[in-house]
């Protein structure tokens, strides 16, 4: 008889495989079932879900079989199913469905009213321009001021920025978003391309100081590194660009953007300074409301955790199982020792899968809020 060839060999050791698995599922399925009768008496009892005593002791168990070599494999497995079996049991105390996201409102299109942070020439102020072209713009000089706003009443939306290319997250927009229960409704990406600036009678080598914002010294640390000027911090680029212009100081400069320096009367000492060449800020649409619809392909969540090991993992999982990507995570203090997390997700809260994901997490979750529903525009 011929020796078996390579692919012959993998062919056979894969219908091992499949009947491995088909057994796998048989005893996985009968898992679930006790999980369930667990769940129900845990339910009628009022006690708690999870179990960390007896988890630890069913991890302990495995491990104490397990070669060497697969005890990180066994661990996972063991802690995976544990977390499956909770999440089901967690499913039955839920009475009906979680509300995920209020009914959608409609876009306001006519006499509309947005707020920024800042002045005319500021980053905000441009992507309240492009976002919203015809409609009254508004300035307030802080990031919290645009949240109190909107919630309030005095204005539809406010435009926030909310990562940046280079310097990543923007986390005061994070911490506000759930501190006002606002949503986000939009966003976009804004080019970022800083310019030094300074009065038309100031000379480079005079500088002594510079004003910008945080972000904005961030974004150019490579240009300021080994320069003997004083950073000093503004609310905004283009505040910083006012307040030079105002100064009786001629030694003074701003980073910001050339539509400031126009605005504000300033000489460009030097443009396109920014460490990156495609320095961007994303730039989302809070509103009181939801509005989302067929259209709105990204999805932001917030939620926490038990301070344990694996919880990020567990809750993750429903979005690994259905094939939904993450766009990215970020993560807060909520308080010491603790953090709360934010994701934004591809896919629409529309889509029946989605929605059931969503659930999934919630329900690993010691918090969980949908805070967005929204179209990505360039």
């Amino acid at each position: 008889m011929p020796e078996k060839t390579g692919t012959e060999k993998i062919i056979e050791i894969r219908k091992q495989i499949d009947e491995l698995d088909a057994k796998l599922v048989e005893s996985f399925t009968a898992r679930m079932g006790f999980a369930k009768e667990i769940g129900e008496y845990k339910r009628d009892n009022n006690l708690a879900i999870t179990d960390e005593a007896r988890e630890d002791i069913i991890v302990k168990n495995a491990l104490a079989k397990t070669p060497r070599e697969l005890s990180g494999e066994v661990s996972i497995l063991m802690r995976t199913l544990m977390a499956l079996s909770r999440e089901y049991q967690r499913n039955l105390m839920i009475s009906g469905e979680p509300k995920l996201l209020p009914p959608p409102a409609p876009r306001k299109t006519r006499d509309v009213k947005c707020v920024y942070q800042g002045v005319p020439g500021a980053w905000s102020w441009q992507a309240a321009q492009k976002l919203f072209p015809d409609a009254k713009l508004s300035p307030v000089d802080y990031f919290e001021d645009v949240f109190t706003t909107v919630k309030n009443g005095g204005a539809d939306y406010g435009v926030m920025p909310i990562e940046n290319s280079r310097t990543g997250a923007i986390g005061e927009t994070y911490d506000l978003l759930r501190k006002y229960g606002c949503y986000i409704v939009g966003r976009t990406w804004i080019d970022i391309r800083h310019c030094l600036m300074a009065k038309s009678d100031t000379d480079f080598s005079d500088i002594r100081e510079v004003h910008s914002h945080s972000e904005g010294f961030g974004q150019c640390r490579n240009y300021l590194a080994g320069r003997p000027w004083d950073l000093m911090n503004c609310s905004n680029t283009a505040v910083a660009a006012k307040k030079v212009k105002s100064s009786a100081d001629d030694r003074s400069a701003a980073i910001g953007s050339r539509k400031a320096a126009e605005i504000y009367g300033l000489s460009i000492l030097q443009a396109d300074i920014m460490d990156q060449a495609d320095n961007r800020t994303s730039f989302v649409i809070i509103g009181r409301e939801p509005e989302y619809d067929e259209s709105s392909d990204h999805v932001s969540v917030t939620f926490s955790l038990a301070h344990r090991s694996g919880s990020l993992c567990e809750a993750l999982m429903p979005y690994m199982a259905a094939g939904i990507d993450l766009a990215r995570i970020e993560s807060r203090p909520a308080s010491a020792g603790s953090f709360r997390f934010f994701a934004e997700i591809e896919g629409t809260i529309l889509d029946d899968v989605m929605l059931d994901t969503l659930r999934h997490a919630a329900a690993v979750t010691e918090y969980f809020e949908v805070i967005g529903c929204y179209s990505v525009t360039e």
